[in-house]
């Protein structure tokens, strides 16, 4: 099994030292730790005693089955021993080199419940840092078979997230091993992989998703926001258009107009904003909706989808009895959201037109919230932030859409 891959001693090492209770492999993405970990995961289960369950956590079903199941079934990674791996997705449990393995999601503190009762001698753990802290605690104890494991790998977070402190910082007193990798570990990755992959993580999530470091969310969230490099007065001739929207009731509602111009860069192209305190007057759904329609219209501007506030649901209703176009829930992963408008902002793929006050007052006094880091937490300070949160919605909603731009080959000029 050892075989079939390219290893770098790191790898090895920490495949042969994970003996100890709790094993921890963390660091950078696509730095090797998965793998590292599922193949000393493959050996444990083949020794591991008759007695006692074999679980698998994450913090979904399907994160488990992209993140674990997925390679173990892939030949070219695992060679013969991907035979012996039997899972029907949807289902919580799979058969691994013949023992039956249970499946299970945990992603909010009332996971925990899932835990009770049960004895485990080995478990493996996709994305510690995601689950809740009460879960991992429950786990542990749940290992209770004599030389019970758990097998865990994540991500850097905030240096105060429970993982971190309660755990790796304390590795001395415990019976815990763990294993630090950086990109440059994976001896299986191409310099030009290595390049596309850095380009899209910025900031805070370049030191922590390349570099692997343990960082706390500090200061502006946007803190490559640069108004002489960001702002433009014009716009090119435009190709696409997208709508994000998020919704107040005493709150501002903001609706940002995204486009993709001919010189194949995003624009914050337009801008409609009620703001209820300022104006001293709500709108209802429906008044909202026929705004909206009618500053589209007088731009003779057809987005090919609204993404809106997806906890919006009465507005959300009433867009489509108006028969808006195009009405979906926005992708509302808050941090995924602002990763994906700081990388466009840093590559200089992503522009704003002056017009969009209520998004340029926004967007460089958008900051992470301090008492929340201090937490352990990542969390921005709800506080004037609708014009962007509307622009996350709409870049981060097509993200899929824009991503393959970031590889041409001058970041700041898309088309060079």
């Amino acid at each position: 099994m050892l075989d079939t891959l390219p290893l770098s001693r790191k790898q090895l090492r920490s495949i042969a030292q994970a003996t100890a209770r709790i094993c921890i492999w963390h660091g950078a993405v696509r730095s090797g730790k998965t793998i590292a970990s599922l193949l000393a995961w493959l050996l444990a289960v083949a020794d591991a005693p008759p007695s006692g369950l074999i679980i698998v956590v994450g913090r979904s079903l399907q994160t488990i089955e992209r993140n674990v199941f997925e390679p173990l079934s892939d030949p070219a990674l695992f060679g013969p021993v991907a035979r012996q791996i039997r899972h029907t997705r949807g289902a919580t449990t799979a058969t691994v080199l013949g023992r039956t393995v249970h499946l299970i999601g945990a992603a909010d503190a009332r996971a925990e419940g899932r835990l009770r009762g049960l004895t485990a001698s080995l478990a493996y753990v996709d994305e510690l840092t995601l689950l809740p802290e009460a879960f991992f605690v429950q786990l542990l104890a749940r290992l209770s078979v004599p030389g019970a494991r758990v097998l865990a790998t994540t991500n850097p977070d905030s240096p105060r997230h429970w993982a971190k402190v309660g755990y790796l910082d304390r590795a001395h007193e415990l019976n815990l091993k763990a294993w630090h990798f950086r990109l440059d570990d994976n001896p299986s990755l191409s310099p030009d992989y290595v390049a596309a992959l850095a380009a899209e993580y910025v900031g805070l999530w370049h030191k922590r998703m390349i570099l692997g470091a343990w960082v706390v969310a500090e200061g502006a969230v946007y803190d490559m926001w640069d108004e002489q490099r960001h702002i433009v007065d014009e716009l090119p001739d435009m190709r696409r258009y997208w709508l994000g929207i998020d919704y107040g009731t005493t709150n501002a509602t903001s609706a940002v107009l995204l486009g993709l111009g001919t010189d194949d860069r995003l624009y914050a192209a337009a801008e409609w904003r009620w703001d209820s305190r300022t104006m001293h007057r709500q709108l209802t759904d429906a008044q909202y909706s026929t705004r909206i329609r009618a500053w589209l219209d007088e731009q003779a501007i057809e987005p090919e989808w609204t993404f809106v506030d997806p906890s919006a649901a009465s507005f959300t209703a009433q867009l489509w009895a108006d028969g808006h176009p195009g009405i979906a829930r926005a992708n509302n992963d808050v941090l995924d959201g602002i990763r994906s408008t700081a990388t466009a902002l840093d590559s200089g793929l992503l522009r704003v037109h002056r017009s969009c006050t209520g998004l340029l007052d926004e967007l460089p006094s958008y900051a992470w919230d301090p008492a929340a880091s201090e937490k352990g937490e990542d969390r921005p300070i709800k506080r004037d932030d609708h014009s962007v949160d509307a622009l996350r919605y709409a870049v981060h909603s097509i993200a899929h859409e824009w991503r393959p731009l970031l590889t041409t080959p001058t970041a700041d000029s898309p088309r060079g």
